[in-house]
């Protein structure tokens, strides 16, 4: 996920309950009322605006019902309330950074930092190229910083509202900008994720990316080619007319390119390892100084004044770090572009993520998720069904726990073994928890991946979905390995021996 965003509790310290008193079809009880809620609620009722609160509560409904089936199970109230706060706990980082990034798209705003990169991005990227550019641009700095969540909060948002310029669907810019982040962050030393992968399967880091690329390269070059078909169709009626929405960038804001300064800034201290949250609570702060450098007055018209003092320049960056904040421009189409929610923008999809986290927690503590890993592994009669079981496992703990970490810390203890016995490298273990576990997370609304992507860029998960070509493609890809028995590697005598 992730990746550098949010340290995951230390393998050594991750604990996955088992219940011997719970069967399979009693595991799957909360699963199947979950979905059914979900769908009623998502499909009959809310629709898109299911996640304006109504998710929320579904999820912690789906609690009840585990809760309900741990009572009968002999798990006590006590134990599942320790799992919630421990789940709600380790997304502690998660919270502030979404919160940390609400505060830096609003000082990025009224510093013209955004309309920067919008005014210079639309002369440079034309609608053919613009979307495998997404994915290219992504790719290099998710590697570089090892953060897809990073990636996305400063130049997604960027090609978001380029993309959104020049007439692309935002499910298509959003899907292009998330399969360059995580590719990325499946293949960087830098990302979490890539880190705890082959700890949980027992192998080497780079041993691990190595046999990731034979699985990622094919899937990333179909991607590519898929984006570049998509570019060459897309009706634009040649070459658009952007002088008039470059007008209105230029008439509202003071562009300059010195404003790239502060964004190099903010990614040189991500590639230098600075935490995540000093890194946007720099970029914040350094957002606040160039909005009342370069944008004088437009600070003054947040804070509500014509004039520029100390009291008026404080408010306005508060404002625009902590609330709702708008440029007016010239194009009606731009307005709705030049706006921020600050961190209260950010506070559903916080929201979001601990009741997914209350559910996930509940989950494990009646041991509902051991269950329904051991029962997946069960059916792993060949290698094929190994890899198969491996694939679903980590699509299910992304649909219950709703937590990246867990899809690759549970499946990762749990099959480790059957792999070693089956005499293969854990290599194949790790780059499937990798292919299954981290790229589709962000494909579920309710996961802290989802929340977290669909709220910084604000587009729904169903509207990237199909466009997140990469995501959904890479558990395909390394089925496709394991059906044909390509580059299955085996155990060497060494870790045999171990």
């Amino acid at each position: 996920m992730e990746s550098q965003d949010i340290k995951p509790r230390s393998p050594q310290d991750e604990h996955i309950v088992e219940n011997v008193e719970l069967n399979i079809w009693e595991a799957l009880i909360p699963v199947f009322a979950l979905v059914a809620m979900l769908f009623y609620n998502v499909f009959f009722v809310y629709g898109d605006d299911a996640l304006s609160g109504s998710n929320q509560f579904i999820l912690l409904l789906g609690a009840a019902v585990a809760a309900i089936v741990g009572f009968f199970n002999k798990v006590s109230y006590k134990q599942m309330l320790e799992e919630v706060a421990e789940n709600v706990k380790s997304t502690t980082g998660a919270l502030l950074i979404l919160l940390m990034v609400g505060a830096l798209a609003g000082t990025w705003l009224i510093s013209g930092i955004i309309p920067t990169m919008i005014y210079y991005g639309l002369q440079i990227l034309n609608p053919t190229i613009f979307l495998a550019a997404c994915v290219i641009i992504c790719a290099i700095i998710s590697v570089a910083t090892g953060s897809s969540w990073t990636t996305s909060a400063t130049v997604g948002i960027a090609l978001i509202g380029i993309g959104e310029t020049l007439g692309i669907s935002l499910g298509m810019t959003a899907g292009a900008v998330l399969s360059g982040a995580y590719f990325g962050d499946k293949m960087s030393p830098l990302s979490d994720t890539t880190n705890l992968a082959p700890a949980m399967a027992g192998g080497e880091l780079f041993s691990h990316i190595r046999y990731m690329t034979l699985t990622t390269v094919p899937t990333i070059t179909v991607t590519l080619i898929a984006f570049i078909i998509i570019g060459l169709n897309i009706d634009t009626t040649g070459s658009p007319d952007i002088s008039d929405k470059l007008s209105a960038i230029g008439g509202a804001f003071n562009i300059s390119p010195w404003l790239f300064i502060v964004p190099a800034i903010v990614i040189l201290l991500i590639i230098k390892k600075t935490p995540p949250l000093i890194a946007l609570l720099a970029g914040t702060l350094l957002g606040a100084v160039a909005a009342i450098i370069a944008q004088p007055e437009i600070v003054a018209s947040v804070a509500g004044s014509d004039k520029l003092t100390f009291e008026t320049a404080y408010k306005g960056v508060m404002n625009a770090i902590t609330v709702d904040t708008s440029v007016e421009t010239s194009s009606e189409e731009l307005n709705d572009l030049f706006s921020a929610g600050g961190m209260s923008g950010m506070l559903g999809t916080i929201w979001l993520i601990v009741c997914a986290m209350v559910f996930g927690g509940v989950m494990d503590a009646i041991g509902a998720l051991s269950r329904i890993s051991k029962a997946l592994l069960s059916l792993a009669t060949s290698t094929f069904g190994l890899f198969a079981s491996t694939v679903a496992s980590c699509l299910a703990l992304n649909v219950t726990a709703s937590d990246q970490y867990l899809a690759l810390v549970v499946p990762g203890k749990m099959f480790s073994k059957a792999y070693r016995d089956r005499g293969l490298a854990p290599e194949n273990l790790s780059r499937t928890l990798e292919d299954s576990g981290t790229v589709t997370s962000v494909l579920i609304p309710w996961n802290t991946c989802g929340a977290y992507q669909s709220g910084v860029l604000g587009v729904p998960v169903a509207d990237y979905f199909f466009y997140a070509i990469f995501n959904w493609l890479s558990p395909f890809t390394t089925l496709l390995f394991a059906a044909f028995s390509i580059k299955i590697k085996q155990l060497t005598t060494t870790q045999k021996a171990v």
